[in-house]
């Protein structure tokens, strides 16, 4: 029967395994369609490598992958800095009594159809669309699981219902709340002439002006979602996570726009 011990589980044991699994869940809903994710999984193939090697007995192999674990820890805190930071946040801004709490992530370990977002995430796109033919400059930051607190104390309150003439005449360019960015929770823009930390990524291509360099900023800090539309062109980005991201048409925009925001 002896053979047989490590089958027997504590109540401690299913607490320990119960939170490794959120621990676990984070990570992966943190690191979803990044590059860092590939870095994760290598990383996670050199530790099973490891645990293999040492439950062998393979003294050589063993030592060599658990000096570069060793060593490899301090420089994981440098090669995802950003990743850490919006870990942290993403941990910290969890509110259990509120809509935003402990009960929403518990969702992936039931088998149901995606929430749809709240967001009138169709008014935004055809907004956009209307702005980019008159060339008018826009910045919209969506705001997800991390607060936005503070950055919204730098632009004007507001609590208004997103619809496609509010948003246009917001960033209209003889209006006075056009410069900055307009911040928006769920369905409500809570937020106007925002001032959002600019990156100082140098990866940035030059065409992209400070409203880019703003929505990336916001987006490497914060799990929070960034349209802009240029002044220049006319033309609609979409950054994530401190990337742009590709589309074809404003279709797909909108329903990429709605799975990130579900």
């Amino acid at each position: 029967m002896e053979l047989f011990d490590f089958l027997e589980f504590k109540i401690i044991d299913i607490i320990d395994i119960v939170l490794v699994a959120f621990l676990m869940y984070y990570l992966y809903k943190l690191l979803r369609g990044t590059v860092a994710i590939n870095i994760f999984l290598g990383i996670v193939i050199i530790y099973i490598i490891y645990l293999i090697t040492e439950a062998l007995g393979m003294k050589v192999l063993s030592n060599i992958f658990g000096k570069f674990i060793g060593v490899g820890f301090f420089a994981l805190i440098v090669v995802f800095q950003q990743e850490i930071r919006k870990f942290l946040l993403m941990v910290g801004s969890t509110n259990i009594g509120g809509k935003k709490g402990l009960a929403r992530y518990f969702k992936f370990l039931r088998q149901q159809q995606p929430i749809q977002p709240e967001t009138n995430v169709d008014a935004i796109v055809k907004a956009c669309e209307k702005m980019g033919r008159s060339y008018t400059g826009a910045i919209i930051v969506l705001e997800r699981n991390n607060p936005l607190d503070f950055v919204k104390n730098t632009g004007d309150s507001m609590n208004i219902e997103v619809t496609q003439p509010i948003l246009e005449s917001i960033f209209f360019k003889n209006s006075p709340l056009h410069d900055g960015a307009a911040i928006i929770e769920d369905n409500r823009i809570t937020a106007t002439r925002v001032i959002l930390p600019v990156s100082n990524e140098r990866t940035i291509p030059l065409r992209f002006g400070l409203r880019h360099r703003a929505a990336v900023g916001i987006t490497e800090k914060t799990d929070a979602l960034a349209l802009v539309v240029s002044e220049e062109t006319g033309q609609i980005s979409y950054i994530k996570n401190g990337e742009f991201v590709l589309f074809e048409d404003l279709d797909e925009l909108a329903e990429s726009l709605k799975k990130d925001l579900a």
